[in-house]
């Protein structure tokens, strides 16, 4: 009797995700999707978590075949009075370790037009690849107005991780999404929800708890 197809893997491992990146090697068959912290998340004075973020990128990047590529969530951040454009900081390392920009987005945190004050209303969305090529036909809007519940104050909203998910999937050829700052597992689920293998890295214990155990409907993303 034929069992039928087998369900999505998920593996959690509670680790330091720069230290299990170096371990790993490149994981074919694998896309990334992740969101990198902020300074206020590591501890370290700014200029060093700048460079530590530049570095992270790239081992993001050296992670996944050339032909597969990474999506970057990131929000910009206010320090000592000036902003900190992770967007660009993002797209600096890409360009460093040899990626090209695959689509930048812009993901609503809330509805536009609202003040914000000390924080942005928005987050970058970045896709980049050292070999893959953007389609013309891109089915992700330039300004995505509704990213969906957050499970998590941290947490990218589960419709934006959808569009993250699907364009690895159908682009990029990805069977497996990687996110080696999983927190509770957004993108996990997500990915799970698409069909497709996960595999998250966390420091926290009680992260990864969590995000072994959120599930996602195919109608959530």
């Amino acid at each position: 009797m034929d069992a039928g197809p087998a369900s999505p893997r998920r593996e959690v491992h509670c680790a330091d995700a720069l230290t299990w990146l170096a371990g790993c090697g490149v994981l074919a068959g694998t896309a990334a999707v992740t969101s990198l912290p902020d300074v206020s998340e590591v501890s370290l004075p700014l200029a060093t978590w700048r460079t530590w973020f530049l570095g992270a990128v790239g081992r993001v990047i050296d992670a996944v075949p050339p032909t597969s590529g990474a999506v970057f969530f990131q929000s910009d951040i206010k320090r000592d009075g000036a902003w900190v454009d992770k967007g660009a900081l993002v797209l600096r390392a890409a360009e460093d370790a040899g990626a090209r920009i695959l689509f930048h987005k812009i993901i609503c945190r809330g509805p536009p037009g609202r003040l914000t004050p000390g924080r942005p209303g928005y987050t970058h969305l970045i896709a980049v690849s050292r070999a893959a090529s953007c389609p013309n036909e891109l089915p992700i809007p330039d300004v995505i107005t509704d990213p969906g519940p957050a499970p998590w104050v941290r947490a990218m909203g589960v419709r934006a991780a959808g569009h993250a998910v699907r364009f690895v999937r159908d682009h990029l050829g990805a069977r497996t999404v990687l996110d080696p700052f999983c927190g509770v597992g957004t993108v996990l689920a997500a990915a799970n929800a698409a069909g497709l293998d996960a595999v998250g890295v966390d420091l926290s214990r009680k992260r990864c708890e969590r995000a072994r155990e959120l599930v996602l409907r195919p109608d959530e993303i």
